[in-house]
This record gives structure tokens, C-alpha cells and sequence, in this order.
């Protein structure tokens, strides 16, 4: 994993957890994450955001949640992950004031599963351990979501489906989609974060179906999914920041075509194969 993805995550996760022990996890100096971020001139970055989310609160006498205010952003052709707009909103006390709804688990609906996979990185064969994450893509019409799975045994990306939705269906996609590219002979371990999807109840019966065995992060924690956001680095440092998207079709194919060279051109440092090679050095 590149430094720069590390001082990335680390920062991603800055008022969670603690950056000594996030540096020494990543085994990266303090020193050289801090000067990542003074590079990154991140409140320079943040305010321009700030300022348009204060634009929409006063509008709407600050009863607007960060889900609202992402819709409202969008309209407005600025557009924001969702969580980066959440974080914002509370770094510059942005948030709505009208009480926040409870969390309540619905009569067995949200399922949670231990984390089987505790930050073992290792596999032995294709199809023993697979991780799976959400991003976004932007572009000039919105934000497209990227749902992939990516092989732990060489790293490649088994399957992937975009949408404009955030939803449970793009996950279930990406899961029929692998099972019917792969052909799994034993048991498999697919491990996610806690993200809605992953823990709902249609995740759980297509799981079920398929003998896959779920595993999924502890909460809050960066680290145990870390290879899946990994990939969403490589990826958007790679391919996606260098051009600016006007359309969903346009993130489509570009993503189409550097997944395509990430399994069968890109070479890895660790075992300088392509994905695609170190898959068929295995079969043979």
C-alpha cells in the first residue's frame, strides 16, 4: 500500500481513532502524516463546502439533515460524498437543530457478523477471501456508486456494478454477478464494513443462498476493511482525479477500461504479476 493512500485513511479517520496509533499501525512517522495534511491546505478545501452548506441551512432555518443538504447540494451542482458533507456540517457546527431521530433495530432486520476475517490479509486459493466496499465516482451529473469485490489470493477485482443509488441492490448485483464469473468449490468468506446495505436483511438471505460466510468490521474501525477502500485509492489517484467526468456513461467507461488494466496489465509490486497471472499460475 502506498504512503500516501496510508496518511489518506489515517486522516480520513483523524476523530475517531489516534494518529500515533494509526501511524504505527501503517508504520509511518508522524512527522510525514502531518506534512501530508499541511500539503493537503484542507481548510482552504473545506470552506468553500462550508460556506454553501451555511447558504442552504439559512434557507431553511437549519432543519435540514446532511441528507437533505447533500440532495440540496447536488441541485445546486456541487457535489459531495455524503459523509464528507456530514463531516463538514459538524466540524463548522452546521447541523440540523431539530432533534435527530434514535436508532432502533426493526424485528431482527439489521444483521451483524463477527469479524472472521480480523485483519488476516492472506489467502491461500482464488475464492477464500473476498472484501466488498461502496464509493462514488463524480461527475458533472452526480455522483455514481461503485460497488466492488476484490479477491484477497491476488487482489483482483472479481466483480463490479455502478448506479446512481446508494442502495442494497448494487450490492446484491455485485454479489450474483461474482458467483456467476467464479466458480467456488469451498468456503468462502466475503467481509464488508457495517454500512446499511451489508447489514440488511436481503445481504443476509443472497449470502445465505450462495454459502457464503459474511464477516463484517468492527464498528467504526478503519483498519479491518482496509484492502477494499485500498483498491478506491488506487483507482481514483490512478484514473479518476487526472480527468474531470461530465456524465455517468463517461465514469463507466473509464472505470470499464482501468479495471480491465488493473486485472491484466497492472503489475503488483509484491509479486510483480498482473492479478490476472498470479490467478492462472495457480490453476495451471
Amino acid at each position: 500500500m502506498r504512503t500516501s493512500v496510508k496518511y489518506m485513511i489515517i486522516y480520513r479517520h483523524k476523530e475517531k481513532y489516534s494518529i500515533s496509533e494509526m501511524c504505527r499501525f501503517f508504520k509511518v512517522s508522524r512527522s510525514g502524516y502531518y506534512g501530508y495534511v499541511a500539503r493537503m491546505d484542507i481548510p482552504a478545501k473545506d470552506l468553500p463546502l462550508a460556506e454553501k452548506i451555511k447558504e442552504c441551512q439559512d434557507k431553511c432555518g437549519k432543519t435540514y439533515g446532511y441528507r437533505r443538504v447533500h440532495i440540496w447540494l447536488e441541485r445546486n451542482g456541487i457535489h459531495h460524498n455524503p459523509k464528507t458533507v456530514l463531516r463538514v456540517m459538524q466540524k463548522y457546527n452546521l447541523l440540523s437543530v431539530v432533534r435527530r431521530k434514535k436508532y432502533r433495530n426493526y424485528g431482527g432486520c439489521i444483521h451483524r457478523y463477527p469479524n472472521l476475517l480480523n485483519r488476516d490479509f492472506n489467502a491461500d486459493r482464488p475464492n477464500q477471501k473476498w472484501v466488498t466496499d461502496i464509493s462514488y465516482i463524480k461527475t458533472l451529473q452526480g455522483a455514481l456508486y461503485l460497488s466492488v469485490i476484490r479477491d484477497l489470493f491476488d487482489n483482483s477485482i472479481i466483480a463490479y456494478k455502478t448506479g446512481t443509488e446508494q442502495n442494497i441492490n448494487l450490492v446484491l448485483q455485485t454479489i450474483r454477478l461474482a458467483m456467476k464469473k467464479e466458480k467456488v468449490t469451498a468456503e468462502l468468506q466475503l467481509h464488508s464494513d457495517q454500512g446499511f446495505q451489508y447489514a440488511s436483511h436481503g445481504y443476509f438471505k443472497l449470502t445465505e443462498l450462495y454459502n457464503i460466510t459474511p464477516s463484517m468490521s468492527r464498528k467504526g474501525n478503519p483498519y479491518d476493511n482496509a484492502l477494499a477502500e485500498n483498491f478506491f485509492s488506487i483507482l481514483k489517484t490512478e484514473c479518476i482525479y487526472r480527468t474531470k467526468l461530465k456524465a455517468y456513461e463517461d465514469a463507466r467507461i473509464l472505470i470499464d477500461e482501468y479495471i480491465h488494466f488493473y486485472n491484466n496489465e497492472r503489475i503488483q509490486l509484491k509479486t510483480k504479476l498482473t492479478p490476472q497471472e498470479m490467478r492462472c499460475q495457480y490453476i495451471a
